[in-house]
């Protein structure tokens, strides 16, 4: 599950072609069924126009530092210092000019904002999902989860169900709902919404009663 949630913090930092919800890489690393409605001439003128549960909760933390701001016809994303590295303001240059970004801008406090059309954004996000729901469905059957029948999620990923063989859940599944909260929280963050609770259900697949609701609000 590490290892998903690392692949997921990479989606986030924008340095793989049109992946997750960023394009930087976070310090020190290598580089988760919903769709949004755009209205089409928007985009138009858009085109025209330009398994340590500590770490994992570090990595939670760090959510709140991501801001986004929507103009008529542009995104900005603000990512913190710790997403930055080392990186430059010429080696930020170099990825917007290789991703086709408006800007990236190093702050003074080691942020980076990222400017890009709405309709480059609106990709982001499609390949955001689809990020989350390969993580969601990996986890079905895993080494780790093998009584793990089943994830489901709502439209804006605030609301997941986990179906389990389980009758009382083993420790892995107990700390799973860290992994739903970021992948909940980070699409959130970075599609300019406001989530107040991030809810994670366990429902035992034969008798379809609720084992346990995990919240993120509770943390």
């Amino acid at each position: 599950m590490k290892n998903k949630l690392l692949t997921f913090m990479l989606a986030l930092s924008l340095t793989t072609s049109v992946t997750a919800c960023g394009a930087t890489q976070p310090k020190d690393e290598e580089q988760p069924q919903a769709s949004t409605n755009d209205n089409a001439e928007t985009d138009d003128a858009e085109n025209e126009s330009s398994e340590d549960t500590e770490n994992d909760m570090d990595e939670l933390d760090a959510l709140g530092d991501i801001e986004v701001d929507k103009g008529i016809f542009d995104v900005e994303l603000t990512l913190p210092a710790d997403y930055i590295g080392e990186q430059t303001q010429e080696d930020l240059d170099k990825i917007a000019e290789e991703h086709g970004y408006q800007s990236i801008t190093l702050n003074s406090d080691g942020s980076a904002t990222y400017k890009m059309t709405k309709s480059q954004h609106k990709a982001l996000m499609e390949e955001y999902r689809t990020t989350i729901k390969d993580g969601m469905n990996d986890m079905i059957g895993s080494e780790n989860y093998p009584n793990i029948t089943k994830v489901e999620a709502n439209d804006n990923f605030t609301e997941f169900t986990v179906t389990t063989k389980s009758t009382e859940l083993d420790l892995n599944e107990s700390l799973c709902p860290i992994v739903f909260y970021t992948y909940g929280g980070m699409y959130s963050i970075c599609s300019g919404e406001t989530v107040e609770n991030i809810s994670v259900t366990f429902v035992n697949e034969d008798t379809g009663e609720v084992i346990s609701t995990a919240n993120s609000k509770d943390m």
